[in-house]
C-alpha cells in the first residue's frame, strides 16, 4: 500500500484504471458464469424434455421450466412460426407443395434468426475481458516505464545513484506491472472458459435447429 501512496501522479492514474480494468472483469466473469451455468444446465434438462414429449403444443406449454436456455428460445421462435405458417395455409383455398417449402424455410430464417441472438447474448460482455487480457499488462508496462523515467529523473536532480535513492522509485513503478498482470491474468482465463462454454452451445443450437427442422419437414409431408 505503501508503495501505491508514494507513486506518482501518472502511476497512479494507470493504477486507477487497471483497478477498474480488474474489477468490471471479476464482476463480469461472475456475471456469465452465472448466466452460463444456468444455460447449460436448463439446455440438458430441456432436451430431455424435448425428446421425452411427443406433441410441439405440449413442450410449448413447458418452455416455463427451461426459461435460461437458449434452445427454449429456439424451439419457441420455429414453433411460432410454424403455427403462423399453417393458419396461413388453412385460410388459403389451394395448398401446394411450394406453400409448404416456403412454410420450411420461414422455420429455418426464424430459427436462425433466434439462434444469432443467443449467441450474442451469450457473448456479451465477453469482448470487455478480451480487452482487459490483452491491454492490462500493456498499461501497467506503460505506468511502470514512465515510473522508472520519473525515478531516473530524481536521481539526475539529486545527483547520487545509490541503490538507496533507486530501488524505492523502481519498486513503485514496477507495482503497475503487477498491477496489470493482476487484471489481466484472470480476464484472459476467464474469456478462453467462456468462449469454450458458448462455442459449445452454439454447436448445440445448431443440433437442435437441424433436428426441429426435419421434424417441421416431417410433419408437413404427412400433411
Amino acid at each position: 500500500m505503501e508503495l501505491v501512496l508514494n507513486a506518482g501522479p501518472v502511476v497512479k492514474l494507470v493504477l486507477l484504471i487497471l483497478v477498474y480494468f480488474s474489477v468490471v472483469s471479476w464482476a463480469i466473469i461472475f456475471y456469465k458464469f452465472r448466466v452460463i451455468h444456468r444455460a447449460t444446465k436448463d439446455s440438458e434438462r430441456f432436451l430431455e424434455f424435448f425428446w421425452a414429449k411427443k406433441r410441439f403444443d405440449a413442450i410449448g406449454q413447458g418452455l416455463g421450466d427451461y426459461g435460461h436456455s437458449p434452445l427454449t428460445v429456439l424451439f419457441r421462435e420455429g414453433y411460432q412460426e410454424l403455427i403462423k405458417g399453417q393458419r396461413k395455409r388453412e385460410g388459403e383455398d389451394e395448398v401446394g407443395f411450394a406453400a409448404e417449402l416456403g412454410g420450411a424455410d420461414n422455420v429455418a430464417r426464424a430459427l436462425r434468426r433466434a439462434m444469432t441472438l443467443e449467441t450474442h447474448r451469450l457473448e456479451k460482455f465477453l469482448t470487455f475481458l478480451a480487452t482487459t487480457g490483452s491491454t492490462a499488462p500493456f498499461i501497467g508496462l506503460f505506468g511502470t516505464v514512465w515510473g522508472i523515467m520519473d525515478s531516473f529523473h530524481g536521481i539526475g536532480q539529486t545527483g547520487s545513484a545509490s541503490l538507496a535513492v533507486v530501488a524505492p522509485g523502481i519498486s513503485e513503478a514496477l507495482v503497475a506491472t503487477a498491477i496489470g498482470l493482476v487484471a489481466a491474468i484472470p480476464a484472459v482465463v476467464g474469456y478462453n472458459h467462456f468462449v469454450n462454454k458458448v462455442n459449445v452451445l452454439t454447436g448445440e443450437m445448431d443440433n437442435f435447429s437441424q433436428e426441429f427442422l426435419n421434424i417441421v419437414e416431417r410433419m408437413m409431408r404427412r400433411a
